[in-house]
């Protein structure tokens, strides 16, 4: 099977991972939940490795650069709603942490990608 090039990311696997995480910790949250906080991060956290596909494809550097930091700010999105979840007691401190840890290695590995692209030479 061909793999794309956009597979072969290592922070798009990483964002794939946290995709994963996401639905598995949301699958825990209150079924009054299924339409809101539960979707809004289930799909936050789709839009990353989307937008991390969709850049890698793109030509031009820019277009590259500004969805790699579609990327970034859709990561940004998921740890704001988790902290939400967290505070109102749909996830715990425990899993908040572990999860936030990926989101630090995922945010670093996305700016410099970003930053990588920006300042490549033509």
């Amino acid at each position: 099977m061909f793999t794309y090039p956009f597979e072969r990311l290592e922070v798009w696997q990483l964002a794939i991972n946290l995709t994963t995480s996401i639905y598995g910790c949301t699958n825990n949250f209150p079924v009054r939940e299924h339409y809101g906080l539960s979707q809004q991060l289930r799909r936050a956290a789709v839009s990353i490795a989307s937008n991390l596909a969709e850049g890698s494809g793109r030509i031009s550097k820019k277009d590259q650069a500004h969805f790699f930091s579609m990327a970034y700010s859709s990561l940004m999105e998921v740890l704001n709603q988790l902290i939400i979840a967290q505070r109102i007691g749909y996830l715990d401190e425990v899993d908040l942490s572990s999860i936030r840890s990926a989101i630090e290695i995922l945010s670093r590995k996305i700016a410099s990608l970003r930053n990588a692209v920006l300042n490549a030479k033509p």
